[in-house]
């Protein structure tokens, strides 16, 4: 057997044999069958069917994480608008939401290796729901503070949660499907931000005053406040609602139990220090998570400031602007599945460079037109950031074996690169 762009291709000899073993069960005919042809038939399947269950349950994590990260997004042109910030201020958002990443990746790590996958779903998910909850009181407070921090408390939630479940589903079945099985669990992804970006358009952006930071200025405290009221009471309704649905979600992982397979960290030694060394002797891993940095600080970059794009080159409001964002998400979605399908003909490699290359065409393009024209190149770089994420980090991981899980929240921590490379000078 032998394995081509992220697949296992049996010889020919071996395919024959496949067939009769499948085709002829009543016969006994599998009996035969050699166990380089029993590989094969295993590194054929993206998701093995003894791991089907452990794939769905995992996978509902990935469009958790889409809705929140999402949602966020919009929280930088609303926070703009109700409390008259600059846009540097407002990138103070993404600075809490990825500096929550950075921090608790590592501890996250470790945590699951000590313990198992269900210890780091059920705590991350934890912190995600009370975060969500922390935006009931941030909203009464009215203070702009107290919002970062809810938000800070939910993001260290996603990052346990990402650096559980991006390893397990990796782990769940043949290396050679690896990157394939992560792209497909991440299709879960743009769902969840798809119905962020929605939610966040019908009930956080629809609730602001057109009011601009003139005429608040001009207003009187008790009519500001009032207006901010309500403003802020819009944006704390989807995060309270999605912390109600995911509680129920928690209850049901908790008092169902985990798949065996979620268990095997128990007996694994902690050695953090050799697991950093061998990791950094790595030349593939130390790429992908440089890689995978400015990939992160992109794709914030452009997420973050679509609306605020749009807005600016089609004389729109922010409810207005945010249908096109949703237009890119959706690209996003229908491009992952287009691209998980080319994986099975295309090296992971070969199609990631291609991919980024006609994003930097499309970027440049945005940056130097008008009107509709850079509005669709702008949708269409969502189109190519599709298979970047979950493609680095297989790729990243190939070959570490018992460095996995740290490995895997290396990568996480790379997404810090979204906070501290792509708004700042963005927002300035």
């Amino acid at each position: 057997m032998r394995y081509d762009a992220g697949r296992a291709v049996p010889r020919k000899g071996c395919r024959n044999q496949c067939r009769i073993a499948m085709g002829d069960s009543m016969s006994k005919a599998s009996g035969g069958v050699s166990p380089e042809c029993i590989g094969a038939q295993e590194a054929s399947h993206v998701v093995e069917p003894r791991y089907l269950m452990q794939f769905i349950l995992i996978t509902s994590m990935f469009f958790a994480w889409g809705l929140a990260a999402n949602m966020t997004d919009t929280l930088l042109s609303a926070f703009k608008r109700i409390l008259s910030l600059s846009d540097f201020q407002s990138t103070f958002v993404q600075y809490a939401f990825f500096g929550a990443y950075f921090c608790f990746a590592i501890p996250a790590a470790l945590l699951v290796k000590k313990y198992s996958y269900k210890t780091g779903i059920l705590v991350g998910l934890g912190m995600y729901i009370a975060g969500a909850f922390a935006f009931y009181p941030a909203s009464l407070s009215m203070r702009y503070e107290s919002f970062l921090a809810a938000l800070y408390v939910l993001a260290a939630g996603l990052s346990i949660l990402e650096t559980t479940a991006n390893p397990f589903i990796y782990s769940l079945g043949s290396a050679e499907t690896a990157t394939r099985r992560l792209n497909l669990a991440q299709i879960f992804n743009p769902v969840g931000a798809i119905t962020g970006a929605l939610l966040s358009k019908f009930f956080i952006l629809s609730s602001l005053h057109h009011a601009d930071a003139r005429t608040r200025a001009g207003l009187d405290l008790m009519t500001l406040h009032d207006m901010q009221r309500v403003e802020l009471a819009g944006v704390m309704g989807p995060y309270v609602g999605v912390a109600l649905t995911l509680l129920l979600i928690w209850l049901a992982i908790a008092l169902r139990g985990t798949p065996s397979e979620a268990k095997s960290g128990i007996a694994e030694r902690l050695d953090f220090t050799a697991s950093v060394r061998r990791l950094l002797m790595s030349k593939r891993y130390v790429s992908a998570v440089l890689v995978q940095f400015l990939y992160a600080g992109a794709q914030v970059g452009v997420w973050s400031f679509t609306i605020r794009y749009v807005m600016n080159r089609l004389e729109l409001n922010e409810a207005g602007a945010a249908t096109y964002y949703t237009a890119a998400l959706v690209l996003f979605f229908v491009s992952r599945f287009v691209c998980t399908w080319l994986m099975d003909k295309i090296r992971a490699e070969t199609l990631l460079g291609a991919l980024a290359s006609l994003a930097v065409i499309l970027c440049i393009i945005t940056s130097s037109s008008q009107g509709k024209l850079g509005v669709t190149a702008l949708i269409g770089v969502s189109g190519c950031m599709s298979l970047m994420f979950p493609t680095i980090y297989g790729i990243g991981l190939t070959g570490l074996g018992s460095d996995t899980k740290l490995g895997g929240a290396g990568l996480v921590m790379a997404i810090v690169g979204g906070g501290c490379n792509g708004d700042p000078g963005l927002g300035f």
